[in-house]
C-alpha cells in the first residue's frame, strides 16, 4: 500500500505541475518545428542547371547518354569543341563553363586502352552534379576503360569549405556547454540551499546581483570556452588528414573578429542560461528546460549546413547570427559592418536578459513562490 501511495504522490506531482509537464513535451514540440522548417527549406523545387562542357574526342554515343541523364529534371547542356585546355581550365576555375571532358583516341573501338578524363571544380555544384553524372554513365556501359579525374579546386580550399561547415556548429556546442556546466546552479542552486534569501533581504540592489551573477560566470564561460576550441581547431586538422597549412592565411583581423565574437557571444549564453535558473525552482527543472534550449541552439546551428543562402537579416538574430559570423570569417566574406552588429546585438540581447533577470529577482512570486 505504501509502494501505491508513493506512486500516486509522484503522478500527483507530475500531472499537477504544468511547468514539468511541459518539461517533457517541449523538447518533441521543438524537434517538430524545427525539422519541418529545414524539411520546407530543404526539399523546395530541385535547382536546374544550363551545363557548358568542352569535349576533346570522339564518343557520340557516350556524350548522347550522359546528354540523356543530364536533361532530366529540365537541365540542359552544350557541348563546345575543346581548342585550348588551358583556357578551357580558365572557364572552368571562374563558372563559366562546367566541365572539360577529354576521351583518348579511339575511344570505342579499344576500350580497354582507353581512358575518359573529367576537370571539374568540385566546389561548384554544377560541376560536382556533371562528375557524378558522367562516371554513373560511364560505369553504366561497362567497358574496360579507365575514368581520370582532375578537381580544379586546391586542396587548400577543400579543407577551408570543410571547416566552414563544421567549426560554427562545433564552436557554438563548445560554447554552449561550457556556459551550462558552470551556470545552470547558479540562482537555482542557491534557491535550493535557501542561501539566495539571505541575499535578497540585504540592501544589494537587484540588478547588482543579477550582474554579480553573469559577469563572473561570463569569464569563467570564456575561459573554458576558448581552450575547448583552440584544442578542436587546432586537432581538427589531423583528425581530418588535411595538414596545418590548410587553416592559415586569415589575417590578425580575423583573429580579433572571432575573439570579438566571444566575448559577446559567451555573455549572452550566460545571461540566457541564469535568466532560466532563476524562473526555476530547482536545479533539476532548470537543467531540463536548459536541455530544450541545447537542443534548439545545436538545431540553429546546422541551419546553414542545409541553407546555401542566408540573407543580412540575419545578423539581428542570437546563435544564427554567430553562426553565419564563423562562416564568413572562415570563407574571407565577412563585412566588416556585418561583424560589428552581431556583436552590438549580442551585448544588446545580454543587457535586455539582465534587466529580465533583475525583474525576476525582484519578483517574490518567482523567488519564493508566493
Amino acid at each position: 500500500m505504501k509502494l501505491f501511495a508513493l506512486m500516486k504522490k509522484e503522478f500527483h506531482r507530475f500531472f499537477h505541475d504544468p511547468r514539468l509537464i511541459v518539461t517533457m513535451l517541449l523538447p518533441g514540440i521543438v524537434i517538430f518545428l524545427l525539422y519541418t522548417f529545414l524539411g520546407e527549406v530543404i526539399h523546395t523545387e530541385p535547382q536546374t542547371y544550363d551545363y557548358k562542357v568542352y569535349v576533346q574526342g570522339e564518343a557520340p554515343a557516350v556524350t548522347s547518354m550522359i546528354e540523356a541523364a543530364i536533361e532530366v529534371g529540365d537541365n540542359t547542356v552544350e557541348w563546345l569543341p575543346l581548342e585550348d585546355i588551358d583556357a578551357a581550365k580558365k572557364e572552368v576555375e571562374e563558372g563559366n563553363a562546367t566541365a572539360i571532358l577529354t576521351f583518348t583516341e579511339n575511344f570505342m573501338q579499344f576500350p580497354e586502352n582507353s581512358a575518359v578524363s573529367i576537370v571539374y571544380d568540385p566546389m561548384d555544384e554544377a560541376g560536382s552534379g556533371f562528375y557524378g553524372i558522367s562516371v554513373a554513365v560511364l560505369q553504366e556501359i561497362g567497358m574496360k576503360f579507365s575514368i581520370l579525374s582532375e578537381p580544379l579546386t586546391s586542396d587548400e580550399n577543400i579543407g577551408r569549405e570543410i571547416m566552414q561547415q563544421i567549426l560554427p556548429f562545433i564552436l557554438v556546442c563548445f560554447v554552449f556547454s561550457a556556459c551550462m556546466s558552470v551556470t545552470l546552479e547558479s540562482v537555482a542552486g542557491e534557491k535550493e540551499r535557501g542561501t539566495l534569501s539571505t541575499i535578497l533581504v540585504t540592501s544589494a540592489k537587484r540588478y547588482h546581483i543579477a550582474l554579480g551573477k553573469i559577469l563572473p560566470l561570463a569569464c569563467i564561460s570564456m575561459l573554458g570556452a576558448l581552450s575547448s576550441f583552440l584544442g578542436v581547431a587546432l586537432s581538427m586538422p589531423k583528425l581530418m588528414g588535411l595538414s596545418v597549412g590548410m587553416l592559415g592565411g586569415y589575417t590578425f583581423g580575423s583573429y580579433i573578429l572571432l575573439l570579438l565574437l566571444i566575448v559577446s557571444f559567451v555573455p549572452l549564453i550566460v545571461a540566457l542560461i541564469s535568466l532560466i535558473s532563476t524562473a526555476s525552482r530547482s536545479v533539476k527543472e532548470a537543467s531540463a528546460y536548459t536541455s530544450v534550449l541545447m537542443i534548439f541552439v545545436m538545431v540553429i546551428s546546422l541551419v546553414t549546413a542545409f541553407v546555401p543562402v542566408i540573407g543580412d537579416w540575419a545578423v539581428v538574430i542570437p546563435v544564427l547570427n554567430a553562426v553565419i559570423f564563423v562562416q564568413q570569417l572562415l570563407a574571407g566574406t565577412l563585412p566588416v559592418w556585418q561583424s560589428l552588429v552581431s556583436v552590438g546585438m549580442n551585448l544588446f540581447y545580454t543587457a535586455a536578459l539582465v534587466f529580465a533577470m533583475t525583474k525576476m529577482l525582484s519578483s517574490e512570486k518567482i523567488m519564493f513562490g508566493k
